[in-house]
């Protein structure tokens, strides 16, 4: 009736229909369609544009990639030596100029220690080979001793049988013996200085000119910084310099702070296996040390690739193993130390970037650029972190390469359930509850998890299995979070079909199980008892046992009773021993004020909290007024909170007294 009365109001009047009908209508369906489908295509094909031109223009972006990698590595020194009165140009030429200077003396060095190596390693001979056969005898001459007669049986069987050659082709064979045959050996001509030259400088030419081009896009980059960063908040979002600015201080300080942490961790970690080899006797401890230094700028496998030659050169050295081993142990106690204990006490892996999303990117870069861009994975892929964060249509970025948690906790939460994964919720609750409350776990993450499954079940998008099974996974985290043992269901025993559409109901015949109908002592001290009353509703009984439980785990006694049960009291329960009610808000306005006025008539002494949780949570549009001497409390922290206030006056009064 309400969709017919829709179409009777929005029917178009004569004239609209001739507007409609008009030649000059709109686009034609399928066009509509065939376009809607273009503008899906559209960014796969942009993104395979975008993905082409970094591959084929790499030439040029890779020198561009590395200056400005090394203009934010060297941008802290820049800026330090302005503030002590350095003009700008003489400040970037002192800085540019340190760095060259550096990596100058730093090939020397890598160079004279090279060829040093390389001069030493035939006296290693001896000793090489005697490894490779002990290991030869371990490996290969042992798994063949294994192997048998059945192995060496089954091998000559899959061998083809050999034809036995005629007497013409041995005839043959004697005849090419004995031919006479002169046997010619051609050899180059000795190199001479100019072609040696030639070629050293063909095979250096390709390096010095990408390292001329880093460094004259570098110095210029860091010349114009001011102009270069006006030009880039022009061209991202002029319109908004605010958010355009915190875009570019967010990437230029997380990449700086980055660069300069990396750098100095890398290079401490050098010289720590620098000195470590050399106390060991490792020869070229220090070549072993810059390689170390280098190679960590690699994410993971790095080390790995400067350890693994120093081991093998710690084979070779030495007759035993006992170098080789002491060489490993020093990598590895170096490394563990440097990846535990210092990086995350110096900047504590604040790239923002998950561990899985490090090595796709190490991947990724490194199949379109080579060995630069394993270098710039994690740099490059940072960038594209803070866009992500900062620009809506990059969003999934933020998403797919952030180490956040992609769900919230109440998503989370609801999507755990709807799995039926109890295991994930208990371990994840377990450890929210190490830092804050229960009280503080079911405003924060339950409720709006129970309201998300509200709005879906209201929309009939959650089948009667999936909110079966969503009732026993939330009975079986929040009863896994008492610390009780739960009683195992005897054979033949089943829940009853409250206890099925209830999980508040389930809850407490748990509780009752273990602790009795009463869930604890009736003879208890006067003013101690805080009773949650539900009005018998399904929401409403599943809201008062969470309070019921909240203010049990903050050392309260607390009891969940309902409506009929106030009128089922054993004789020897005392009134006196109430010493507030809470009164979970119901539907009906009228039944909440009718169990106000039983109340204050049988426990004139107790205090009465009537609980109105966000409207959210109990579907009602706006909250109904609290009878008169009724407090209100809109939270179960505030509830708690509440109770532990009133019991500590009443400690104090009662220590003056």
């Amino acid at each position: 009736m309400i969709q017919h009365q829709f179409d009777a109001v929005h029917q178009p009047k004569p004239a609209d229909r001739t507007r409609v009908t008009s030649p000059v209508d709109p686009t034609p369906r399928p066009q509509a369609e065939h376009w809607r489908s273009g503008l899906s295509t559209s960014p796969l094909v942009s993104c395979a544009i975008v993905l082409g031109l970094l591959y084929l223009a790499r030439e040029v972006l890779v020198p561009v990639a590395l200056a400005a990698m090394l203009s934010l590595l060297i941008a802290p020194l820049v800026r330090r030596l302005r503030r002590i009165g350095l003009p700008a140009t003489p400040a970037v030429l002192t800085a540019v100029g340190g760095l060259c200077a550096g990596m100058a003396a730093l090939a020397v060095m890598l160079g004279l220690q090279l060829v040093d190596m390389t001069a030493s390693l035939p006296q290693y001979e001896s000793s090489i080979r005697a490894k490779v056969a002990t290991v030869k005898e371990l490996t290969v001459d042992r798994m063949d001793s294994l192997q048998g007669t059945a192995g060496r049986l089954f091998k000559h069987l899959s061998e083809p049988e050999r034809p036995t050659p005629s007497r013409n082709a041995a005839s043959r064979l004697k005849a090419n013996a004995n031919g006479e045959r002169v046997q010619v050996e051609v050899y180059p001509p000795p190199p001479t200085s100019l072609s040696v030259l030639s070629h050293l400088a063909g095979s250096l030419w390709e390096p010095l000119a990408t390292a001329g081009i880093v460094l004259i896009v570098m110095l210029f980059t860091l010349l114009e910084h001011e102009s270069l960063r006006d030009r880039l908040l022009r061209l991202i979002g002029g319109h908004d310099l605010r958010a355009s600015t915190e875009v570019l201080n967010d990437v230029g300080a997380r990449l700086s702070r980055y660069f300069v942490s990396q750098f100095a961790v890398n290079f401490g970690v050098g010289a720590v296996v620098w000195l470590a080899l050399w106390a060991i006797d490792l020869p070229h401890a220090m070549l072993w040390g810059v390689l170390t230094a280098l190679m960590r700028f690699v994410p993971y496998i790095g080390v790995l690739i400067a350890a693994v030659p120093a081991v093998l050169l710690g084979a070779a050295v030495e007759p035993g193993w006992t170098l080789m081993l002491l060489t490993l142990t020093a990598f590895l106690v170096v490394e563990v130390l440097a990846a535990q204990v210092v990086e995350p006490l110096l900047y504590g892996h604040s790239t923002g970037l998950s561990p899985l999303s490090v090595v796709i990117a190490a991947i990724f870069w490194s199949a379109l650029w080579g060995p630069v861009g394993l270098l710039l994975a994690t740099p490059l892929t940072l960038c594209l972190l803070v866009a992500g964060r900062y620009v809506p249509s990059l969003k999934f970025l933020d998403i797919l390469l952030g180490d956040g948690p992609s769900l919230t906790r109440p998503q989370r939460f609801y999507q755990r359930t709807l799995s039926g994964d109890a295991h994930d919720l208990i371990a994840q609750a377990r450890a929210y509850l190490k830092k804050k409350s229960f009280a503080s776990y079911c405003d924060n993450i339950v409720l709006p998890a129970l309201q998300l499954a509200a709005r879906d079940h209201e929309l009939d998008l959650i089948t009667p299995e999936q909110a079966q099974r969503m009732r026993q996974v939330v009975v079986d985290v929040i009863s896994a979070l008492d610390g009780t043992p739960r009683r195992r269901r005897q054979r033949g025993e089943a829940h009853t079909v409250l206890d099925q559409s209830s999980p508040g109901v389930a809850l407490r015949r748990q509780r009752e199980a273990e602790m009795g109908r009463w869930q604890g002592p009736l003879s208890v001290p006067t003013g101690s008892l805080n009773l949650c009353i539900g009005q018998g509703s399904i929401g409403d009984e599943m809201m008062t046992e969470l309070l019921t439980r909240a203010l049990r785990d903050a050392g309260l006694d607390a009891r969940h009773m309902s409506v009929t049960d106030t009128d089922a009291a054993p004789p020897e329960a005392r009134t006196d021993s109430v010493a507030r009610v809470f009164i979970q808000s119901g539907e009906s306005e009228a039944a909440t004020q009718t169990l106000v006025l039983q109340l204050q008539q049988d426990l004139p002494q107790a205090s009465l909290i009537q609980v109105q949780l966000p409207a959210w949570v109990t579907g009602q549009a706006t909250h109904t007024q609290a009878p008169p001497g009724v407090m209100v409390v809109e939270s179960f922290r505030d509830a708690v909170n509440c109770a532990l206030e009133a019991d500590q006056a009443k400690r104090g009064s009662a220590a003056k007294g």
